[in-house]
């Protein structure tokens, strides 16, 4: 049965805490503002279950957008040809040869997760791209970092100057502590291709992957780029959809890696 892992796996537990009143008031100041949610939707993504956090803005199940995100002036005109395609953010990462993308993993995760990454950066490298990457125990351009909340991982989009962003956060209570090297690697894949520039497949409808009722975010500015030579119909293998099944390994498929190629 298909699960939404990379969206609000733990609603239930959420569920339970608000039949507290002062839950409920935590409640609500987890609520973005009209002004964000305006913001939130000029760049292209959905508002649907958006959620205030430490960080930002916690969108679309595992994205981060931060206030100078919110911020940002539309570069681009969204371009949408079908339903189902590979797509990029406005920012990429700076790339070339001997670009090495360095990668680092808390110690406050459990042990098996470094398998998990490791498989991660096995899959990227294969694929002999512009960039490599490159675990590393200190020094890291993205941090692999324990994380809570209603989430199994989350992570944010390159910067202007060309970084990737600069942290995976993971929820492994969540998650579990020993999930196999293969579907652990899926999901760090899933996020470091956020920290790249890199869109959900599914984003214009992620009942695709997710099930549940159709989530079309309607017409923008920004955000989602179509990635030339990807497919105009729906994809069910993708690395980039936004759900994926409990314990299923998902690497890239043959549009995957066109993708990954043509931008790097």
């Amino acid at each position: 049965m298909k699960k939404p892992l990379f969206t609000a796996a733990l609603a239930l537990a959420v569920l339970g805490l608000n039949s507290c009143g002062k839950k409920d008031d935590v409640r609500a100041a987890d609520q973005p503002s009209e002004q964000a949610l305006t913001q939130i939707r000029a760049l292209g993504f959905s508002t649907h279950n958006a959620q205030k956090t430490e960080d930002g803005y916690l969108v679309e199940g595992d994205i981060v957008l931060t206030e100078a995100d919110l911020g940002s002036t539309p570069l681009h005109q969204l371009l949408r040809v079908g339903n189902a395609e590979q797509y990029r953010t406005n920012n990429l990462v700076s790339a070339g040869p001997g670009r090495v993308i360095r990668v680092s993993i808390s110690s406050r995760l459990p042990t098996a997760y470094v398998a998990g990454l490791d498989e991660a950066i096995r899959r990227y490298n294969a694929e002999n791209l512009l960039i490599t990457f490159q675990r590393v125990s200190s020094g890291a351009d993205i941090d692999i970092v324990k994380g809570n909340g209603s989430f199994l991982a989350s992570a944010g989009f390159p910067t202007s100057a060309g970084a990737p962003y600069g942290q995976v956060k993971v929820n492994s209570q969540a998650i579990g502590a020993s999930p196999s090297a293969n579907y652990l690697g899926t999901i760090l894949a899933h996020e470091i291709g956020h920290c790249i520039g890199f869109r959900h497949t599914d984003f214009m409808d992620r009942s695709y992957s997710c099930g549940g009722a159709t989530a079309n975010e309607g017409a923008s500015t920004v955000g989602a780029i179509h990635i030339p030579g990807t497919p105009t119909t729906a994809e069910p293998n993708s690395w980039m959809l936004a759900c994926i099944g409990a314990g299923q390994s998902r690497p890239f498929d043959s549009h995957d890696k066109t993708a990954l190629n043509y931008l790097y």
